[in-house]
């Protein structure tokens, strides 16, 4: 059996970052940044005034001056005038600095009289005004690649840009096998079990990038099976859930074969996940997980994601692990990694009692993995241990 880092390189080396596609900056929010966008101009292109009150040269603010108001200046509709020496311009936020003006005074700190102002006791020493480029320069480059999150969206906005290219989004299908399985619509009957996993899968692909398409439950027969695969034949990656243990009814390994899929490797050495197998097809990457939903879900975690980061073009390796102190004590490991259902608390980790790898309310309570080496010796109390944040 491989170790989970093998599985991972192996496939890794079945995937390679998918192409280019054009979006407009609206549907862009998601979507990964693949080339570097440059600022078409500086924010702000002008120099504008931060308040309202009143456009001047600070060198007319003396005590009992009196300015001639000469001008309106207001966001989008600026004063074509200039300031002279004994002049200001009536201006609001947003609006451009006339030319011969360094200093805004706020309306608050001005009595105005008719055409014409006086301050008010001291003047502040703030000048109110935004500089040109004062919120980034012509020189920004924003860098790529990179997932692009609403305030990115505002910004790139900023630099002119309406249109984005971004990576395409790897298209996967999901095939839940067993003749046991019945869609959560359905009202289970005796021997008859609710498909979790297809469910939870699709939300975590999605949640990282990718389109997933549930298709229907394939029963455990070689001819639901190559209708299946059929279906799902112009996808970037097809999974399987179930049917890839060593039952007389697992056939998934069987079948794929049958459908041109040359295997790349079966079996890991981790708990849960064991039966994962992978391959390659002309058109599309197959991996085929264990059917029981937590080995399902955590294979996900540990290995589709970094392959979807691949194909999006962004940095891919296997999942990252931080080490916190146990809250309580374990017995050694067995021989396989051990991926342990867990809740982090207050910089401290707690491993659930319950590991059964049907269990889903205990995956959904969990927030952490404690990932355990073959082997590992007894834990105590506050030993350090690794653990991937869910």
């Amino acid at each position: 059996m491989l170790s989970s880092e093998e599985a991972l390189q192996k496939l890794f080396d079945l995937v390679k970052p998918l192409g280019k596609e054009t979006v407009t900056i609206a549907n862009a929010s998601g979507r990964i940044l693949r080339d570097d966008c440059a600022a078409k101009h500086p924010q702000p292109s002008f120099s504008m005034s931060a308040m309202d009150g009143y456009a001047l040269a600070s060198k007319d603010i003396k005590p009992n001056a009196k300015l001639k108001v000469i001008g309106e200046s207001a966001a989008g509709h600026p004063s074509q005038e200039k300031i002279n020496s004994g002049e200001s311009i009536r201006i609001f936020t947003g609006a451009a600095i006339p030319e011969g003006a360094d200093k805004v005074v706020i309306q608050e700190q001005v009595l105005r009289k008719n055409e014409y102002i006086e301050f008010k006791g001291n003047i502040d020493q703030s000048t109110y005004i935004r500089p040109a480029g004062s919120d980034f320069k012509k020189s920004l480059i924003f860098k790529a690649p990179k997932l692009i999150t609403p305030y990115d969206v505002m910004l790139l906005a900023s630099m002119g840009h309406s249109k984005l290219n971004v990576s395409k989004r790897p298209i996967i299908s999901i095939i839940s096998t067993g003749d046991e399985l019945i869609p959560p619509s359905t009202k289970p009957k005796f021997g008859q079990i609710i498909c979790s996993n297809s469910y939870g899968i699709k939300a975590m692909l999605e949640e990282n990038g990718a389109i997933a398409k549930i298709l229907p439950i394939a029963k455990d027969n070689v001819a639901s099976l190559e209708t299946a695969f059929q279906l799902a034949k112009n996808s970037d990656i097809v999974i399987t859930t179930g049917g890839a243990s060593v039952g007389d009814h697992d056939l998934v390994k069987q079948v794929a074969k049958q459908v041109g899929i040359k295997p790349s490797f079966y079996k890991v050495a981790m708990r849960p996940g064991k039966p994962l197998m992978a391959g390659k097809c002309n058109s599309f990457i197959f991996v085929g997980l264990p059917g029981n939903p937590v080995s399902s879900m955590i294979c996900s975690q540990v290995f589709l994601k970094p392959m979807i980061n691949k194909m999006l073009g962004l940095k891919y390796e296997k999942t990252k692990r931080t080490k916190y102190p146990l809250a309580n004590a374990l017995k050694k490991n067995g021989s396989r990694e051990h991926y342990m259902r867990a809740h982090l608390k207050n910089g401290k980790v707690t491993v659930q009692i319950n590991q059964d790898s049907a269990s889903t309310s205990i995956l959904q309570s969990s927030n952490a993995l404690v990932v355990r080496p073959p082997h590992d010796h007894c834990r105590e109390k506050n030993d350090l241990v690794e653990v991937i944040r869910l």
